[in-house]
């Protein structure tokens, strides 16, 4: 069996750690606390639900991808995916940016990983 330093596979597996568990996460009540928060900023019941669920789809599918067949469209698709998801979420909920829990400043992180990541899969 040939094993690779954890300082190879580590920040992939981490990326894909972050991209199923959000998807779980995102699910885990039947999406009802995303629809909540999408709620808030006006949009029907049956939108918001709709996005969290395409949410949750992207989520898994990035996780999956990364855990497959991690290339560089692989990263670029996960970058742009998550620089578009920090984007909207700080139009229509700047307040995630203070809360404790840190929702987008994780993001700054994953940021770091996926450049990490294209430097490791060049196109």
């Amino acid at each position: 069996m040939v094993t690779r330093p954890l300082h190879r596979d580590g920040p992939r597996a981490a990326l894909v750690t972050v991209w199923l568990g959000t998807a779980a996460a995102s699910l885990w009540d039947g999406g009802a606390h995303g629809q909540t928060l999408l709620q808030r900023l006006g949009l029907g019941a049956g939108l918001a639900l709709a996005l969290v669920w395409a949410g949750a789809l992207w989520d898994l599918t990035l996780g999956l991808w990364l855990a497959r067949r991690p290339s560089a469209l692989t990263y670029r698709a996960a970058l742009w995916g998550m620089v578009g998801m920090t984007a909207l979420a700080t139009a229509w909920l700047p307040a995630l940016w203070l809360d404790p829990l840190g929702p987008l400043l994780k993001n700054l992180a994953i940021a770091a990983l996926l450049l990490q990541g294209l430097q490791r899969h060049p196109p």
